[in-house]
Parts: C-alpha cells; sequence; structure tokens
C-alpha cells in the first residue's frame, strides 16, 4: 500500500513540474496541493492560476484560465469540477462561433471551501471564504462568505405512451 501512494505522489510531482515547465509564473502552486487523477490546466497567453496551500483536487477536476483563476487556501473540490474564467462571444451571426473569441472575467474562490462533485464554476464568479456549494451545481455571480449554495432540481416524470 505505501508503495502505491508513493507512486502516486511520484506522479502528482512529475505532473506538477510539467505544468511548471509549460507555464512558468502563470501558474503558482501552493505548499501542500494534493490531487487525485488526471487534474487538466489549461493557462491561456496573458492569464493566469494560482492555488493556495493545503488545497485538494478530486479525480479529473478541470481549471481553464484565458484572464485569472484564484483558489484560496484550504479550499477542497469533489470529482470532476470545472472552472471557466470564459465563454464564447456569439454576438456576430455572420461569423462562425469559434472565430468570435472569448469574453473573460476572473474567477475567485476564497479560503477553506468545499466545492462538491461536478460542479460547474462560470466567469466572474466570486466565492467567499468559508462556503459550500453543493454537487452538481452551476454557479455564477457573488457568494459571500459562509455561504452554502446549491441548485434546486426538479425530477419531472411522464409516462411512456407506445403505439
Amino acid at each position: 500500500m505505501k508503495s502505491i501512494k508513493l507512486l502516486h505522489y511520484l506522479k502528482m510531482y512529475l505532473t506538477w513540474l510539467c505544468y511548471k515547465f509549460i507555464y512558468g509564473k502563470k501558474l503558482q502552486i501552493g505548499k501542500n496541493v494534493v490531487w487525485r487523477k488526471s487534474i487538466s490546466i489549461m493557462i491561456d497567453t496573458g492569464a493566469s492560476v494560482i492555488i493556495g496551500n493545503d488545497c485538494f483536487f478530486n479525480n479529473y477536476c478541470s481549471l481553464n484560465a484565458n484572464e485569472r483563476i484564484e483558489i484560496g487556501q484550504g479550499t477542497i473540490f469533489g470529482e470532476n469540477v470545472k472552472i471557466y474564467d470564459h465563454n464564447h462571444r456569439f454576438a456576430d451571426r455572420q461569423q462562425l462561433l469559434k472565430k468570435q473569441g472569448f469574453s473573460t472575467e476572473p474567477v475567485h474562490i476564497g479560503k477553506n471551501c468545499w466545492i462538491g462533485s461536478n460542479v460547474v464554476i462560470l466567469k466572474g464568479t466570486t466565492i467567499g471564504d468559508n462556503c459550500i456549494v453543493g454537487a452538481g451545481t452551476v454557479l455564477s455571480g457573488n457568494i459571500g462568505d459562509g455561504k452554502i449554495v446549491t441548485q434546486r432540481r426538479e425530477l419531472e416524470y411522464r409516462d411512456i405512451i407506445f403505439k
């Protein structure tokens, strides 16, 4: 068991080294930051990602920065969390979507937050310190300190009508 843990930490460290080699000063990772399987970090030209000390990322998290993503100390992430500081522009009907570029706004996540599994955090979102975001929430806007945020969902049941 110890050898498996050691292998995991070695793989994590090598991933960190690769990201630091690719992004240099655009990526700042604090002390004691841990991630499990497959973290994906994309930082565009002129953008930055800052991760505070003692953060934890569960499997398959993704950070996508065209401007800035900042994560406070001690924040933990469930599986499959996605963070985007940008969105596609789409105002010009005459031009292909992929050629219209992006609109960007920084994302700031405070200290000591818990971001549940399958959360999507969109551009311009600010989450205060000591917040909890429930699993499956799509989040944008400003969330004050000490808040629990969940997204209401209603299941709809209908009979299948066979012909």
